[in-house]
């Protein structure tokens, strides 16, 4: 079987069933694990990494099309490589390539071919997503085993914080500028992490808010995880965040409790390592019983006096892997 894959989380499950051989192609935005650098790159972007988080809202605005995108997909590549199998998606145009324009660059390929669009909102249907990639591939048990594996982590962290009374408010920014709020399943992580979320859009696509909606709410606890970004890209935006009025007033600034977290990896990627993200965001809530999730940085957390300007902050990793 010929596996292409243009969504990066996709390209993480191939490799979880054990299909790394399998995988002829994949996407510009996939790097994980490490193997999958090595893949032929069917899509490229036309946006520039060096634009700021307004700049590239702006540019996905202005493309914004059921069909077409700011991606684009090398024909001749994808038609050189002939894959059985295409995993792409249709939950988010501006994450990755949309399924319809998958479709309208795979009917240069003679016979039919499977496209399989996945498009979860909330952590039961990436598990789904897990199980629909296993049955096209003929991966069922192991499939089976990742899954449970999965739940059991997941059902670990509800259990923990099922009764625990005491649950901050806590605000998980998905983009900096505009601000938006985290929306499909990033609520229901807080949730199940012990967390109060008032701003975000449980299973449905993030939005963006007015600052004055952050202010008001108060967050105990800011997690900064805009989509797509690594920590150190986010630390590029931070400055101008810490510039909105009343910024250094809210309770997480005052308190320590500001977080940059790699989004990519943990949060933003509906892959198998959301559960990671899930552990991450529990031991930042409640460090008191969560600890010893993780030992490697996934990470950074923000310190500086209340009232120094953002360009005298010390950082300090802060780290919670598995």
């Amino acid at each position: 079987m010929r596996i292409l894959s243009l969504l990066p989380s996709a390209t993480e499950i191939v490799y979880a069933l054990g299909l790394g051989a399998d995988l002829v192609g994949v996407s510009h935005e996939c790097d994980y694990p490490e193997e999958a650098r090595t893949k032929p790159v069917v899509s490229t972007s036309n946006l520039s990494t060096a634009l700021r988080s307004a700049q590239i809202h702006s540019a996905f605005s202005e493309h914004h099309h059921p069909s077409h995108s700011l991606y684009r997909i090398d024909e001749q590549l994808l038609k050189q490589i002939n894959p059985d199998v295409i995993l792409t998606q249709e939950l988010c145009t501006v994450c990755a390539i949309p399924v319809a324009q998958v479709r309208e660059a795979a009917r240069i390929l003679a016979g039919p071919r499977r496209v399989v669009s996945l498009e979860p909102s909330n952590l039961r249907q990436i598990l789904e997503n897990i199980s629909a990639v296993a049955e096209v591939t003929g991966r069922q048990r192991e499939a089976a085993t990742l899954v449970a594996q999965l739940e059991s982590r997941i059902a670990r962290i509800a259990s923990a914080t099922s009764s625990i009374r005491e649950r901050p408010r806590v605000f998980c920014m998905e983009w900096m500028d505009p601000v938006m709020a985290g929306g499909h399943w990033i609520p229901e992580m807080i949730r199940i992490a012990g967390g109060t979320d008032g701003l975000g859009n449980d299973g449905q696509p993030s939005t963006a808010i007015d600052w004055e909606q952050v202010v008001e709410f108060a967050p105990q606890i800011v997690v900064i995880m805009p989509c797509g970004y690594k920590i150190s890209r986010s630390l590029a935006d931070v400055e101008r965040l810490a510039a909105k009025p009343g910024f250094y007033g809210l309770p997480a600034v005052r308190s320590g409790q500001v977080y940059i977290v790699d989004s990519p990896a943990f949060f933003s990627r509906p892959g198998p390592r959301i559960v990671n993200g899930l552990e991450i965001l529990a031991q930042i809530i409640h460090p008191e019983v969560f600890s010893g999730l993780f030992s490697s940085g996934s990470s950074l957390k923000l310190t500086w006096d209340e009232i120094q300007p953002i360009e005298s902050q010390t950082l300090s990793e802060r780290f919670m892997p598995l």
